[in-house]
């Protein structure tokens, strides 16, 4: 019954449900980044264990993230943990009275920095190379992977696109990225090909009433985890030593254009990133791309060894 349902229902949970209706229908965050929230928040609620929500301090907080941090936890991770933790009490406060934010002002110790990791050209274009003879699923997988290194387009905009999202005239796709923000990004002559190839054959998998552009055996959209599994399958199949992922080739798409073009701005456009501090990374992926150039070239280069 509902009622016995809401009566056994723990404190930390109504609240967990009612920030996740919030990112949802409120920040018209996708379900996809709502649970990424809801899990950094139950790694909340596991680390308070019988100290109630309200209570929790400052001090609570600081040996949670010390306690996370010995535990293996990086920089990134905690500050992404924070920032989850910083909005559930914002919610808090806003909608259920809550007098503080254990949260606010306290930053995540910083770790290395970790450049993303690219595909060579000459290994992104092996992962195009698939044989699309093998049936409608390795030309569908073919269309997803020239679309994604076309458009540098993040995972979630991947399966999020409906049929009608590509134009073919125009030779551009309308995706919904982060905060339901959306942007028109260019497709290249490959991937538009591929896709043509993938709607002459769509009809075999996709049900019906399917709106949703890539579709998977059951004949409905295709889940991230699927395309993760398909994509990482495929790398292996095609002698890519380096596990193959979407969003390496997201990382290989901006490192390559602007290796070509030198247009930061474009780049920042085209991943739909809100600053262009984010997109800056790329340029340190292209000097270590030109560095090891210069030190295989260049006879005076000191080799390291």
């Amino acid at each position: 019954m509902p009622g016995e349902t809401a009566q056994t229902e723990s404190p930390n949970q109504h609240y967990l449900h009612g920030f996740l209706a919030y990112l949802g229908n409120e920040r018209r965050y996708s379900n996809l980044t709502a649970e990424n929230y809801a899990r950094d928040i139950r790694r909340l609620f596991e680390l308070a264990d019988a100290t109630p929500l309200g209570e929790l301090k400052i001090h609570h907080v600081r040996r949670f993230v010390a306690q996370l941090h010995g535990g293996g936890l990086g920089g990134k991770s905690l500050a992404r943990m924070l920032s989850a933790w910083r909005g559930f009490y914002a919610y808090l406060i806003r909608d259920h009275q809550f007098k503080n934010n254990p949260c606010a002002g306290w930053r995540a110790p910083k770790s290395a920095r970790n450049l993303p990791h690219a595909l060579s050209p000459d290994e992104a274009a092996r992962m195009m190379e698939l044989p699309v003879s093998d049936g409608p699923l390795a030309v569908r997988d073919k269309a997803m992977f020239e679309l994604f290194y076309s458009s540098g387009l993040r995972l979630a905009e991947l399966v999020g696109l409906d049929r009608a999202a590509p134009d073919f005239n125009d030779g551009a796709v309308r995706v919904t990225g982060k905060g339901s923000k959306t942007r028109i990004v260019p497709v290249g002559s490959h991937a538009a090909a591929a896709l043509q190839a993938w709607l002459a054959v769509r009809a075999q998998l996709a049900g019906p009433d399917e709106t949703a552009l890539f579709v998977g055996r059951n004949g409905r959209r295709l889940t991230p985890r699927a395309v993760q599994l398909r994509m990482k399958g495929w790398g292996i199949r095609q002698g890519i030593s380096s596990g193959v992922h979407p969003h390496l080739l997201r990382h290989s798409f901006a490192s390559h254009v602007l290796q070509s073009s030198g247009d930061l701005r474009a780049v920042q456009e085209m991943l739909g990133h809100a600053s262009i501090a984010t997109t800056q990374v790329y340029t340190h992926l292209d000097f270590q791309y030109l560095s090891k150039i210069y030190d295989t070239a260049h006879p005076r280069a000191k080799r390291k060894t």
